[in-house]
């Protein structure tokens, strides 16, 4: 039986200004920090369960270090680690608790360049009493601050690699399932909407031959309760002089979308509502043509141009 991923874990961020990311992610996104161990900072939002959704640290520029996922049971690490280096992958691997909150881990790159990082074993950090909610089944208490996200939703990447080997290796290996994608005039995938969850994406893996580098962030994504949510986010981010891009809907995964970007790394965040759960375990991706590109980016509201998608990704090593 192959070993399975259970779930998007979290992104590790490096940022230019790590002071503006802070005051970014914290006080107007909204997160709680749980801990600060030798200059990383670590962040969750107040729905989220393991130690950290988000973790940031200065650096020169900002990049991504690594996408961290955690499997189904503490022997799928292993067992990935024996398959991908059947696959002539290269594996490093991680001690236990030298990420915060992360038990053993193995790291990895994928095809289009991007490191992934998979783990089981994680530490759930107590909850300070005036910051934990009422509810036995939820972290921090909600509306704390800012613009306050129940969770991490998913991670949308870029790649200006040859994706179809990547899109082999996420379903053949990773056992993500194809939920929809974009497909050429001479019938190649120019993106696919990839999940191991009920959700329609837990990763994004777009084309993108223009980029500037290999394996490139478009955005990490964090989930609201709903419309309003959304409406009220943009009151919050206009009180603070951001620019930011929607609110609008997406036709693929019809989720109701606005951008923002953090000026201290300038790493876009998506702030993400509604969609749809997949339970059909016969579901057919859903084909979507190049002509129809514009209509699944924007099935209404604010658009991204081509030139903003390219012109705002940061480097994921």
């Amino acid at each position: 039986m192959k070993p399975e991923i259970a779930k998007l874990g979290y992104i590790s961020l490096v940022s230019a200004d790590l002071e503006k990311s802070l005051v970014f992610f914290r006080d107007i996104i909204g997160l709680e920090e749980t801990e600060e161990k030798d200059g990383v900072h670590y962040l969750r939002a107040w729905g989220d369960f393991q130690h950290h959704t988000l973790s940031i640290q200065q650096g020169d520029r900002g990049h991504v270090k690594h996408i961290g996922w955690r499997t189904k049971t503490k022997e799928d690490v292993a067992a990935f680690g024996k398959l991908l280096e059947e696959q002539g992958i290269a594996v490093d691997q991680v001690d236990a608790w030298k990420t915060p909150g992360i038990g053993e881990s193995i790291s990895f790159q994928v095809p289009s360049g991007h490191t992934f990082n998979l783990y089981f074993d994680v530490k759930r950090p107590p909850v300070d009493e005036h910051r934990r909610s009422v509810l036995k089944n939820q972290t921090y208490k909600s509306w704390a601050k800012g613009i306050s996200p129940r969770r991490l939703d998913h991670v949308n990447l870029h790649t200006s690699a040859e994706s179809s080997a990547t899109y082999s290796f996420m379903e053949e290996v990773l056992g993500f399932k194809m939920r929809e994608y974009l497909i050429s005039d001479e019938g190649n995938v120019l993106a696919g909407w990839m999940s191991v969850t009920q959700l329609v994406h837990d990763v994004a893996l777009v084309s993108r031959p223009e980029t500037p580098t290999k394996a490139r962030l478009h955005h990490i994504s964090y989930w609201l309760d709903d419309s309003q949510d959304i409406l009220r986010a943009a009151d919050i981010l206009r009180e603070h002089h951001f620019e930011f891009v929607g609110p609008g809907k997406h036709a693929i995964s019809q989720a109701l979308y606005l951008y923002v970007t953090d000026p201290g790394s300038g790493c876009r965040v998506e702030l993400f509502t509604g969609s749809y759960l997949i339970f059909e375990p016969d579901w057919q991706p859903v084909e979507w043509t190049e002509s129809e590109r514009s209509f699944g980016n924007t099935y209404w509201g604010d658009s991204i141009s081509k030139k903003e998608l390219v012109k705002e990704t940061i480097e994921a090593l």
